[in-house]
């Protein structure tokens, strides 16, 4: 009943939110802190409305690290609602083309700044990722990215896709690893409290003297030290 009673409020505030999120875009369109805003219209009152209690570890650099190419982990769909608490400032966000058939989030995240990537058409994802990289050196912009490439379903992670590490070291920026707890598989909706999720963001890599012959080792280093936070928040929360 609760679980019911949670998704019917959940599918009723996205429209809201979508609603918002298009308006604002509508009055400043493209704006790059729109995003930040978006996802603060989504994930607030969705943490409340799913029981969920958010458990934050930042630290500075994330906040002022800027421009960079953050990377983080891919669970579920309930990403938007966890990782928008925490989206920096002029922060855009990497998707897959199709989202934009999505009614209303599809709009608002065109109209947020974005960036759509076609992966049916390397040519084009290639262009768009070459977009990508002179915004990171020329405006002030850092780019969020799920470098697995889909939801891992709260199981190990998955093999790193190259382009966020490509992006980083072209532009000379810093990756900044932002890492959350395996909550797909233990919170529990049909409950009042759902249960906790962590988030920690990590210490800045810089790419300023790295080369593409240094990629292999960078995806190597931020992989490793994503799946050990990951391990260590899971043993905090479960009290090992």
């Amino acid at each position: 009943m609760l679980f019911a009673l949670r998704m019917s409020l959940m599918g009723l505030h996205f429209m809201v939110a979508g609603v918002l999120g298009v308006l604002l875009g509508l009055c400043r369109p493209f704006n790059p802190d729109n995003s930040r805003w978006c996802a603060r219209f989504y994930a607030l009152p969705a943490m409340r409305i799913l029981g969920l209690t958010l458990n934050t570890e930042s630290n500075q650099v994330f906040t002022n690290a800027h421009p960079c190419v953050v990377i983080a982990n891919h669970q579920s769909n309930y990403d938007l609602f966890i990782f928008g608490n925490i989206v920096p400032r002029r922060t855009v966000c990497i998707g897959k083309k199709s989202l934009k058939w999505v009614p209303l989030f599809g709009q608002l995240f065109w109209l947020a700044g974005n960036v759509l990537i076609d992966r049916g058409n390397p040519l084009k994802a290639r262009h768009s990722l070459r977009n990508t990289t002179e915004t990171l050196q020329k405006k002030d912009t850092s780019i969020w990215v799920f470098p697995e490439g889909t939801r891992n379903l709260g199981q190990d992670l998955l093999p790193f896709k190259r382009g966020a590490f490509q992006m980083a070291i072209e532009a000379g920026v810093p990756i900044v690893p932002v890492c959350a707890s395996t909550y797909s598989r233990h919170m529990k909706l049909d409950r009042l409290d759902s249960g906790t999720v962590m988030i920690r963001t990590l210490a800045a890599i810089p790419t300023a003297h790295l080369t593409q012959d240094d990629l292999p080792d960078l995806i190597a280093l931020c992989r490793l030290q994503m799946k050990t936070c990951i391990e260590e928040m899971d043993r905090q929360l479960s009290g090992a």
